[in-house]
This record gives C-alpha cells, structure tokens and sequence, in this order.
C-alpha cells in the first residue's frame, strides 16, 4: 500500500510548489511537492486502517497521515489515532493541517476537549500549539470564551510557535467575542511579544472595526 500512495504521491509533485514549501517550513524529510488540495483529495481514498501502519518517509505522507485521520467519523476511535499521532508533529503546517481536519471536533465537543485539555500542561512547542489551533478551530464561540482565556493562561508560552499560536487565536477571539477579549486583554500577564503580536493581528483584521483599533492602541500604551 505504501508504494501505491507515494507513487501517487510523486505523480502529484509540483516542484514549484516544493521549492516553496522548503523555504518555509523545516520538517527534518525530504518533501514532493504536493499542494494541499490534492493530498485532501487523497486521504479520502485511503483505508486508514492500513495506512496508518505505514511508516511516513516524506513530509507529505506526514501531512496525509492527519488528513486521513481527520477522516475519521467516530471520535473514539478517531481520539485513538490523534494521540498517536501527535509526537509526530515537528512543524506548524502539519499540526496547523492536522487540527483543521479533525472536524469530528464540531459534533464532539466536549469529548474531545477533555482530550486536548491533557496537553495543556505540557512543554512541548508543538504539543502546546495543538492544543491552541484546536481551540482557534473549533471552540471560539460564547460557551467556551472563557475556557480559552484560562488554558492560554496556563500553557507554556515560552517558544516562538507557541507564542505566534496564541496571538492568531486571541485576535480571532476579539473578531467573535470582542467584549470578552478586550476584557482579557486588559489584565492579562501575556509576555510582551505574545500581547503586542496579537494587538497587531486584530489591527491589521478588516473585520475589527476603527474604533476598536483606537480603543486597542491605547491599551498597548499602556503596557
């Protein structure tokens, strides 16, 4: 099975597209060039509980792994195949792929937060980014606001992808939940990078409006 999907693989490769994904992000493989698109389309041809077996030699079987995951319809068994598959995560485009299709998630809340709130207390960069991309994913909504300021609150925000993660996910946060964000924003003990990356990610939103930004300027004076 493996020689059948890496030779599709291989007959998907655009060596445009590989030379740019070399540039920006480092996995450690080797890559084939293969676009997103295509490798969703792929994993949906998979029978994962073979291929899961498989060790993955290329970044792009990396990335198909959790795609073929995200596949899966029932979260138990679905909660299963995440856990093993998440120390394979070295790099931001795979777990930012991988935590987009987990769409098990929007029927399973509650589930599956219990499981991602267990990586909480880890010090592992891309463990603790896991767990920020699921909530930027599937959990910014009123009934879970609150639950995102405290696990940001308490996860390890020393590395750099972590630190990008929770600004992305607090400036999408003030887009949705505007009143509760700027509340959290106004005493939170953020580091300086993370607090001021995320003011600039809501200034640079279309969708925040110029008052806002305003409000939000004065904040960052006063830090």
């Amino acid at each position: 099975m493996k020689n059948d999907v890496l030779n599709k693989l291989f007959e998907l490769a655009d060596n445009d597209y590989k030379e740019f994904t070399t540039k920006i992000c480092y996995t450690g493989k080797s890559y084939i060039g293969v676009r997103l698109p295509y490798l969703r389309q792929l994993s949906k041809t998979i029978d994962y509980k073979e291929y899961l077996k498989i060790d993955d030699e290329y970044f792009e079987e990396t990335m198909l792994k959790g795609m073929v995951i995200g596949n899966i319809k029932d979260i138990d068994e679905s909660i299963i195949y995440i856990k093993e598959f998440i120390p394979k995560i070295n790099n931001w485009s795979v777990c930012d792929s991988f935590c987009a299709s987990l769409k098990v998630t929007k029927k399973n809340k509650e589930k599956m937060l219990e499981f991602i709130e267990q990586y909480k207390y880890s010090h592992k960069e891309f463990e603790i980014r896991f767990v920020i991309v699921m909530l930027l994913d599937f959990y910014i909504e009123d009934k879970y606001i609150n639950k995102i300021f405290d696990i940001i609150e308490l996860v390890d925000k020393e590395t750099y992808y972590v630190k990008m993660a929770v600004a992305w996910l607090l400036s999408v946060c003030y887009i949705k939940c505007e009143k509760e964000t700027y509340n959290y924003l106004k005493n939170t003990n953020l580091d300086h990078f993370t607090y001021k990356k995320t003011i600039s990610k809501i200034n640079d939103s279309f969708r925040v409006s110029k008052e806002s930004k305003e409000i939000l300027k004065t904040i960052r004076r006063e830090i």
